[in-house]
């Protein structure tokens, strides 16, 4: 598996276990995080802290991730980005659109404080 997931309190965690988000990896991880949704679970943290690549179809997984989450009046937390991917998701102006945590710990601090307020 490329990718594990957690159930956590009041939101699912899904750790890329793979150190690239390409066109291997993201169809699987795409068709999991919208399973995940179909089963009502709307906040999704997404630790990336593994990763040191992403290329279009990965971002594209990300976004229909976060989209998901939006749409369900949820939470989407992207974390643990590394440089390389850190870049790509600035370059592609993601940055603007989906809540990113520096680090799993953050993520999931920030997770629980939003559940907190919603």
């Amino acid at each position: 598996m490329d990718f594990k997931i957690e159930k956590q309190d009041g939101f699912v965690s899904v750790v890329m276990l793979t150190e690239k988000l390409d066109t291997t990896v993201a169809p699987t991880l795409k068709s999991e995080l919208i399973l995940l949704a179909g089963n009502s679970e709307k906040n999704i943290l997404l630790d990336l802290s593994n990763c040191n690549y992403c290329d279009s179809s990965g971002l594209s997984s990300i976004l229909v991730a976060n989209r998901l989450c939006k749409n369900s009046e949820g939470v989407f937390i992207l974390a643990g980005l590394q440089p390389p991917v850190e870049r790509l998701i600035t370059v592609s102006q993601l940055d603007a659109v989906i809540t990113i945590a520096p680090t799993t710990k953050d993520g999931v601090e920030m997770m629980k404080n939003a559940l907190k307020s919603n």
